[in-house]
């Protein structure tokens, strides 16, 4: 045994579960738990302009890789407060992050001292424990089950609290002797799966829906052999957008009222059985339930038993991590695959295709100032199938999950529940620092881009380089388009006449200016032949100085993006739809 401040060994723990970045703001109440994270080494710090930038960091290094638990640490008060966003998105997405919250002494404790605020109730409904450690002795035993927690069932965010005095007090802990918890996967018998496979074996057009709990249990390999067995297509939801390639013969598009493929709800609409495995049913993906399920047959396997039934009541029901019940599924597929016994499912996966063929979406404009489906034509040419997209709302991330293509799993990094302005800068940071070297593009609109445009200054003191692709039409643009049901434009332009930069015309914020005054590097694009170029001159900049580099895209004002408002049969194009070929020439045909 070792003796040792409580600091000292939250710090050890971490760094025995795996722990070797943390992102965070220091502070007075934190102070101890920093000289610990000093004076033991092991752990990289990232030193954030925002705490809750700390937290969306932490979530984009959990997102980026298998087995990664980000960790964000702030001190009293109002850093826990700030970070509160963080822990909500983290939950709302099944993620696991640690969030280490510096407290006033004990003694001084609902006495209104300066900067203490009983940060666990208020995060407890946003995390699966959040505690203040009021007894100095209990850190390591906290901290190990705050660990297990994050890791079991299903994943998500802790809040451990560590009040000064209890950081400060020295305690006993061998570091030698400590283990991780065990953790705990609920798994799928055999039993279950068979009457499923016997439930998919009757129907004659049937989908597989995979979410994100599929990619969180690092399962897409077993996910693309049980479909390849079956032949049965899989429609990922956005959060599993990457589970299986785009180009596969079998992904059939994603489904849904905003962040869908024409052709996926269009196939969609022709089956007649949904194998969810690792979704819960998200209100964006199903539209209205009557016409979602209607004329359907469902299985729901998820990790949580209580979300079974959650939005509506499946035919049958399987609670388990994604990855063990696909063992399952892969294996009694052989058998029947062995046997004789699998339905033969070309015509059907075919007829999945025709429709991808047809119902492709305009991209190719001309027109300037720019539309945005150019912007996403042009990042498809010019970043490959290694890209790791990072992005969270608005009309630019429904787009961008419209038109761009993804070809691995944790390749597009969405905020979904939650979708946060201003998370895309800090997590994107998250996940350059969790994988190095990799191609990191996030994706912005400008209102998104100005709420947290502070941490590109993290990320170039840090030497974080990653790519910023904003597509700027000075509006709120989803909320634009959201009040055509109120017949008004209130509250959402962003333009403004810049006395410093009349050159803009109105677009208001200097966001090359600011960038650079952070420093970063940012190119304008005001013309669609100049978005290629751009983005090669980008990805030089970004490995010449090791900073993150903005390349902002003009756009006109006003871009209605396809979207539906209450089901998925009833989604409103926008644009003409380009038959064969997608870049094809068409008119355009504007609804009112």
């Amino acid at each position: 045994m070792t003796r040792m401040t409580a600091a000292r060994a939250a710090v050890e723990i971490l760094k025995l579960e795996g722990i070797t970045h943390a992102f965070g703001v220091p502070g007075a109440a934190i102070n101890p738990f920093y000289a610990a994270l000093r004076e033991a080494g092991g752990i990289e710090h990232t030193l954030a302009r925002h705490v809750e930038g700390a937290s969306h960091m932490a979530e984009g290094y959990t997102r980026a890789a298998p087995g990664n638990i980000g960790v964000c640490v702030g001190t009293s008060g109002p850093a826990g407060t700030d970070m509160i966003t963080g822990l909500y998105s983290a939950i709302g997405d099944s993620i696991p992050i640690l969030c280490v919250t510096g407290q006033a002494p004990r003694a001084r404790l609902h006495k209104e001292d300066f900067q203490a605020v009983d940060i666990a109730s208020i995060a407890a409904p946003v995390t699966k424990m959040a505690v203040t450690v009021l007894e100095p002795a209990q850190v390591p035993g906290v901290l190990q089950q705050a660990f297990h927690l994050m890791r079991s069932g299903r994943p998500g965010p802790v809040l451990v609290d560590l009040p000064l005095d209890v950081q400060l007090a020295e305690i006993e802990f061998d570091a030698g002797t400590y283990a991780p918890l065990p953790v705990y996967r609920p798994a799928a018998t055999r039993a279950q799966v068979d009457r499923a496979m016997a439930m998919l074996n009757a129907a004659e057009r049937p989908l597989i829906v995979a979410g994100g709990g599929v990619v969180n249990a690092d399962a897409c390999a077993p996910l693309r052999e049980f479909a390849e067995i079956t032949g049965v297509p899989v429609v990922p939801t956005l959060m599993g957008w990457g589970a299986i390639p785009d180009d596969h013969d079998l992904n059939a598009g994603m489904v849904g009222l905003q962040t869908s493929h024409r052709y996926g709800n269009a196939t969609f609409l022709e089956s007649d059985f949904v194998l969810g495995i690792g979704n819960r049913w998200a209100n964006r993906h199903t539209g209205g339930l009557d016409v979602y399920t209607r004329g359907r047959t469902f299985v729901h396997v998820d990790v949580e038993p209580t979300q079974i039934g959650r939005v509506f009541a499946p035919d049958y029901g399987i609670a388990s991590d994604a990855g063990l019940a696909l063992e399952l599924f892969v294996q009694a597929a052989r058998e029947l695959r062995d046997a004789g016994e699998l339905p033969d499912r070309t015509d059907w996966a075919a007829s999945a295709q025709r429709r991808r063929a047809t119902l492709q979406r305009r991209t190719h404009f001309d027109d300037v100032p720019i539309k945005p489906q150019r912007v996403y034509e042009e990042m498809n040419r010019a970043f490959g199938p290694d890209t790791r997209y990072v992005t969270t709302i608005g009309l630019s991330q429904i787009a961008g999950a419209q038109l761009l293509h993804v070809y691995r799993p944790r390749h597009w990094i969405n905020c979904g529940q939650a979708g946060p302005l201003g998370w895309t800068i800090p997590a994107a940071l998250g996940v350059a620092v969790a994988e190095p070297g990799a191609p990191v593009v996030a994706l912005s609109g400008d209102y998104d881009f100005q709420f947290m445009i502070e941490e590109l200054a993290a990320g170039a003191q840090h030497n974080i380089p990653y790519i910023h692709v904003l597509v700027n039409n000075s509006y709120l643009g989803l909320i634009r388009q959201a009040q055509r049901t109120f017949d008004m434009d209130y509250q959402v332009r962003l333009s403004f006449e810049n006395v410093n930069a009349p050159e803009l015309g109105g677009y208001g914020v200097d966001h090359v200016r600011v960038a650079e005054g952070l420093g970063c590097k940012a190119i304008r694009v005001t013309e669609p032949d100049g978005l290629l170029p751009a983005f090669e001159e980008a990805k030089k900049l970004a490995e010449e100085y090791r900073v993150p580099v903005v390349v902002e895209a003009v756009l006109e004002r006003v871009t209605d993006i396809a979207m539906g408002a209450r089901d998925i049969d009833a989604v409103v194009e926008f644009e003409e739809v380009a038959t064969e070929a997608a870049h094809a020439p068409t008119a355009v045909r504007r609804l009112v």
